[in-house]
C-alpha cells in the first residue's frame, strides 16, 4: 500500500513539473512573439524645418535638443525628405500612403479633410496582420472639419489629442478622446506626452503610437522653464512679436525635452524593441525661418524652405549609426516602410515606396523622383513641384516655372529656364511628362 502511494505522489508531481514547464514554454513563445516584431513610435513635429533642426547644416541658430541629437548619433539622418507645404497634407501622405493630388487634401484650410473611406495605415496593418499590433493617434489630428469620430472610424483603435489644425493658448485647448471633448487647462505639449505615456503603458502586445505633437506651431511662447535653456524671456506679446526666434527655439526644446520624458518612461527591454521615426511636417514659420531661407519661401511654399523636412530614425532594426542617407524620400514613403517594420511585405503602395532597406544597408530607393504640391488661393503661391536626384522643377498655377540646379544651387537662387543646355532641356521635359503622369 506504501509503494502504491508513493507511485502516486511520484506521479502527480512529474505530471506538476512538465505542466509547469510546458506553461513556462508557451508564455515564452509568446514572449517571443511579441518581441519578434518592433514597437513602432512616429513622432511628427509641428512647422519644424531643417533649418530648426539639429544636426542639419541648414540655418545660423539651432535649439539644444539633446534626445533628438543621440537618436541621430545612433541611427540615420536623410538629407532629401520631402514632406508637404501644410501640414494636414502631410499628415494624409503618411496616413494614406498617397499624394495630395489623389486624396483631395492639399492645404490645411478648405482642402484638409479626408475622405473618411481613405485606407488608412492603420487599417491597411490589421488588413495584412490581423490585430497583431495596437495602434494609437495621439496628439494633433487636423484632417477633418470637426468630425470627433473621424480618426477612429477610419480603423485608428485609440485617438486623443488636439482634433483641430491649432489652439490659441497652449493652455487651454479641447481635448478630444475617441470622440468626446473637454476643455483642458494642462499644458498641451506636457498632456500629449503623458497621453502617449498612459497609452503605452497600456499595450499587452505589439503597438504603433503616432504622437503628433503641435510644438512648435504658434503661437510663440515661452514653454515652463524646466523644458528649455532659453532663460527667462518677457512674456509679453509685444516682446514675442519683437524677437520671435528665441521663443519657437524655447518651443522646440520643449518638444525635445517632453521626447525625452517620454522614452525615459518606457520600460528598458520595451524600448530596445522600438524603433523611432522623427520628422517635420513642412518647413518653418515665415516668422522664424532663418537663412539663407527666406520668409516667402517658408511653409506654405513649394520651395525648399517649405518642403524639406528633418527624417531621423533610430532604434529597433536599424543598423547604421550617425550616418548621413541622401535617398530622395518622401512623407508619403513612411506608409510602404512602416508596413514593412511592421512585417507586411510590400515595397509599393499607391504613391509610397519603401526604403525598409535602407535602415540597415546603404543602398539606393526605388525613388527617382520626388513630388510635392499646395493648393492656395493665390495662383502664384499655388503649385506643384518635382525633382530628381539633381534638377527641380516647380510649376505654378499663374503659369510661372522655375528650373533649379539642387547640387550646385541647393537654395534656389539661380532659375536655368533662361539658358538650358541640351542636357537641362531632356531633364526638364523628362521631369514634367512625369509630373503629368502622377497627376493625371
Amino acid at each position: 500500500m506504501k509503494n502504491i502511494k508513493y507511485f502516486f505522489i511520484l506521479l502527480s508531481t512529474a505530471i506538476m513539473i512538465t505542466s509547469c514547464s510546458k506553461d513556462e514554454h508557451n508564455k515564452s513563445d509568446d514572449t517571443n512573439a511579441s518581441t519578434s516584431k518592433p514597437n513602432i513610435l512616429l513622432i511628427i513635429a509641428d512647422d519644424f524645418g531643417l533649418d530648426a533642426s539639429p544636426n542639419y547644416n541648414v540655418g545660423t541658430t539651432k535649439p539644444n535638443m539633446p534626445h533628438l541629437q543621440e537618436l541621430s548619433n545612433n541611427g540615420i539622418t536623410f538629407d532629401n525628405c520631402w514632406a508637404f507645404p501644410m501640414c494636414s497634407a502631410t499628415r494624409a501622405s503618411i496616413l494614406t500612403g498617397k499624394y495630395g493630388v489623389k486624396t483631395g487634401v492639399l492645404n490645411a484650410t478648405d482642402a484638409s479633410t479626408i475622405n473618411a473611406n481613405e485606407k488608412t495605415l492603420q487599417a491597411y496593418l490589421d488588413d495584412q496582420l490581423g490585430k497583431t499590433y495596437s495602434h494609437s493617434i495621439i496628439g494633433k489630428w487636423h484632417l477633418s472639419n470637426g468630425e470627433p469620430n473621424r480618426p477612429t472610424e477610419m480603423g485608428i483603435d485609440y485617438f486623443a489629442g488636439l482634433l483641430t489644425g491649432g489652439t490659441k493658448s497652449y493652455n487651454s485647448w479641447n481635448l478630444v478622446e475617441n470622440g468626446i471633448s473637454n476643455p483642458s487647462t494642462e499644458y498641451i505639449t506636457t498632456k500629449t506626452t503623458n497621453l502617449a505615456i498612459d497609452w503605452i503603458k497600456n499595450q499587452d502586445k505589439n503597438w504603433f503610437c503616432w504622437l503628433a505633437y503641435t510644438v512648435p506651431h504658434t503661437p510663440f511662447h515661452l514653454p515652463p522653464n524646466h523644458m528649455h535653456s532659453q532663460g527667462n524671456l518677457p512674456t509679453d506679446q509685444g516682446s514675442i512679436d519683437a524677437n520671435p526666434l528665441p521663443y519657437f527655439m524655447a518651443m522646440a526644446e520643449s518638444m525635445d525635452y517632453e521626447i525625452g520624458r517620454l522614452l525615459d518612461n518606457i520600460p528598458q527591454d520595451e524600448r530596445e524593441n522600438t524603433i523611432i521615426i522623427f520628422i517635420g511636417d513642412n518647413g518653418t514659420a515665415g516668422q522664424v525661418i532663418q537663412n539663407p531661407y527666406v520668409s516667402n519661401r517658408s511653409k506654405g511654399s513649394v520651395y525648399q524652405g517649405g518642403i524639406a523636412v528633418p527624417l531621423i530614425i533610430s532604434g529597433k532594426g536599424v543598423s547604421r549609426f550617425g550616418v548621413r542617407d541622401n535617398n530622395l524620400i518622401s512623407s508619403t514613403d513612411l506608409f510602404a516602410t512602416i508596413a514593412n517594420i511592421a512585417g507586411v511585405n510590400v515595397t509599393d503602395y499607391e504613391n509610397s515606396k519603401s526604403f525598409y532597406g535602407l535602415l540597415n544597408d546603404d543602398t539606393t530607393t526605388k525613388r527617382t523622383y520626388n513630388y510635392s504640391e499646395v493648393l492656395n488661393d493665390v495662383p502664384a503661391k499655388s503649385g506643384y513641384t518635382i525633382r530628381n536626384d539633381i534638377y527641380k522643377l516647380i510649376c505654378l498655377d499663374n503659369d510661372a516655372k522655375r528650373f533649379y540646379n539642387l547640387i550646385a544651387d541647393p537654395f534656389e537662387t539661380n532659375n536655368l529656364l533662361t539658358n538650358l543646355s541640351t542636357e537641362e532641356e531632356a531633364v526638364y521635359n523628362t521631369l514634367l511628362q512625369e509630373a503629368n503622369r502622377i497627376r493625371n
